[in-house]
């Protein structure tokens, strides 16, 4: 039996070995998925005894996806600029290697499962911390038109528009300095969960726009409420790509595809 685990801390809540388990069970294939409380001063400790007792792949959750960029000895290109690690497995050599598959999660949300074109379109990203930066090289891999940061801190979204120059069209600005309207808004903040929403000016969204809140709530919220007031054509959370990041770290390790669509509606009903 292969054993994989996610890290966190806390991790109580995590729905990875709930997702891994179906995966598992559809697949056929023979492992165990675990969570794994690491304490916040020994995460690196955690990881090498995992391995070193046979473990075969680790999921990385907050806070430690930048701990586990600094351990990897081999990181992937969309890991590298991502700057955070989720996904662990040793290479040939016994080597640890990151990955990073937020970003793959979303894309894979977006286009597959709700048939959203993000080909020559424009993209708004609210925030411009790790989850936005995590998740920028395989939206910009998508060719859209432009991709548009926008921050309460400008010079952050600055600072991450410059990192990937050469990716594609990439603007940085507040969020009061918004004058167009967007074919496609992704909520890159966490304040949303806190109840707190970004001053946004109403013009950003059409009736044709595209909103999608990175967080996931069993509720509607506060962001993808006010994109449903101004109109938006849809309105999406973040569970979708919780379970495609989670299927291609599956991947990965097993080189093995899921069909995700049974395992998203049971983790609707999934308390």
């Amino acid at each position: 039996m292969d054993l994989y685990a996610v890290v966190g801390n806390p991790i109580h809540h995590s729905k990875s070995p709930k997702i891994h388990g179906e995966f598992a069970v559809q697949t056929n294939e023979a492992l165990e998925y675990s969570a794994i409380q690491a304490p916040l001063d020994g995460f690196n400790e955690t990881v090498q005894s995992f391995f070193k007792n046979g473990g075969k792949g680790l999921n990385i959750t907050v806070p430690f996806k930048e701990q586990a960029w600094k351990l990897s000895v081999e990181l992937s290109e969309r890991a590298r600029l991502a700057g955070a690690v989720n996904t662990l497995y040793l290479n040939d050599k016994g080597e640890i290697v990151g990955e990073n598959t937020d970003g793959v999660g979303l894309v894979r949300d977006l286009t597959l499962n709700h048939k959203v074109e993000l080909k020559g379109k424009r993209i708004l990203i609210l925030g411009a911390g790790g989850a936005v930066r995590g998740v920028l090289l395989p939206l910009l891999e998508e060719q859209p038109e432009s991709i548009t940061i926008a921050n309460r801190t400008v010079s952050k979204a600055e600072q991450l528009a410059e990192l990937f120059t050469g990716h594609g069209v990439l603007k940085a600005c507040g969020f009061t300095d918004l004058n167009e309207s967007f074919d496609i808004i992704i909520n890159g903040t966490s304040a949303s969960l806190q109840g707190d929403l970004p001053p946004l000016p109403e013009l950003i969204v059409t009736g044709s726009t595209v909103a999608y809140d990175m967080m996931y709530s069993p509720e509607t919220t506060i962001f993808n409420g006010w994109a449903e007031k101004q109109g938006a054509a849809m309105r999406l959370d973040g569970l979708g790509m919780l379970v495609e990041q989670a299927a291609e770290s599956f991947f990965i390790w097993r080189d093995v595809r899921v069909n995700t669509a049974p395992v998203l509606n049971a983790m609707r009903t999934f308390d």
